[in-house]
């Protein structure tokens, strides 16, 4: 029998009471030091009747930074800033997962103060954010053998803050052309040792991530988020079904609570992927940044697919109780892009919920 969107379902530790997830939506309104501030506790809290929250991108290192804007957990300042923002959640009734992003060569050094690293010397497709507006993404530099390792334990380091933080577990962010998934990627990864070149060398980083992660807070507290075949700046993947089964394979090995997917492959490969792995599986049917919002249509036809649970990423800016509305039939609330990454709290904190007639 076909789940509803409203049913329960557990994830690790946790009852979610729907199976709504608020997605990872980065909104550049952190403060200097990547300390998170009070607005972002009432945004969050705004959204806690979420079967999940997955937070905005947070990063494990100030190497690990992409834009400017963005919190981190990498310091006990902001472990410390976090923690009202967990707490409003909690209080409001929600459960919250923080998504912890290394953006590896998608970076700038006048965001960050250094030069960006990724798995090989090839820069990223596209402009980057920057303090002082787009700049063409600078070419990164290419990781020794030896410091992989530390890069991929600045995922389990970033998780303990978390959970000191208050957060109920993290998403790894292995999707959208972000470090983990230049590693994946064909075209970003050109290297010859260990993590370059056989698929199994490929994937290698990401497992070692999620290995270290499920060491440093448990299995029951990590998931991890996948792009597959995406082309986000710039990045290739050959042998996607392949390189994908495999990464599955040895991530059911570790147990984590969950794999997030996004719509990024032919419908074919996402539920064969979903056939293949063992575990609950996140699915967001709608390509990240695109024009499309997932629609309860959507979440209804992929529940029948196998997934368990859906995200949804923009309805989630406009409409703080999309799972009301959802629920109701209600109208969804059409969300201002220019307020999207403008700062401040005018198209973050301004959304209302829907007012139901007497």
């Amino acid at each position: 029998m076909n789940q509803s969107l409203f049913d329960s379902h557990r994830l690790g530790d946790l009852v979610l009471p729907n199976r709504v997830v608020m997605a990872p939506m980065t909104r550049v309104r952190a403060a200097s030091g990547g300390l998170a501030t009070p607005s972002m506790a009432t945004y969050y809290a705004q959204r806690a009747t979420a079967g999940l929250i997955v937070s905005e991108g947070v990063q494990p290192s100030l190497v690990g930074q992409s834009n400017p804007g963005t919190p981190g957990l990498y310091t006990d300042e902001q472990v410390a800033s976090w923690r009202p923002v967990t707490a409003a959640v909690h209080a409001n009734g929600g459960r919250i997962f923080a998504q912890i992003m290394h953006g590896g060569r998608v970076s700038h050094p006048d965001t960050t103060g250094l030069r960006p690293v990724g798995p090989s010397a090839v820069a990223a497709v596209g402009d980057v954010f920057t303090p002082t507006g787009p700049q063409p993404a600078p070419l990164p530099r290419a990781l020794e053998t030896a410091e992989v390792p530390e890069h991929a334990a600045s995922y389990a380091a970033a998780a303990r803050r978390a959970v000191d933080a208050g957060f109920d577990g993290v998403e790894i962010h292995g999707a959208n052309g972000y470090l983990i998934s230049q590693f994946l990627s064909s075209n970003a990864n050109l290297r010859t040792d260990r993590y370059g070149g056989s698929l199994a060398n490929r994937v290698r980083f990401a497992v070692e991530a999620v290995a270290a992660t499920v060491d440093a807070v448990g299995a029951a507290r990590t998931g991890i988020r996948l792009s597959p075949g995406g082309t986000f700046w710039g990045v290739e993947e050959r042998d996607v079904p392949e390189l994908y089964a495999l990464l599955l394979a040895e991530l059911a090995r570790l147990e984590p609570a969950y794999v997030h997917l996004e719509g990024t492959a032919d419908e074919e490969v996402l539920v064969a992927l979903r056939r293949a792995w063992p575990g609950t599986l996140i699915m967001n049917p709608s390509l990240p940044m695109s024009a499309k919002q997932v629609e309860r249509a959507d979440a209804d036809r992929w529940l029948g697919l196998g997934a368990e649970l859906i995200s949804f990423g923009r309805a989630y800016l406009s409409n703080p109780d999309l799972v009301e509305r959802l629920r109701t039939g209600a109208p969804i609330a059409p969300a201002d892009e220019a307020t999207y990454f403008q700062g401040g709290d005018t198209g973050y904190l301004t959304y209302a919920a829907f007012q139901h007639a007497a």
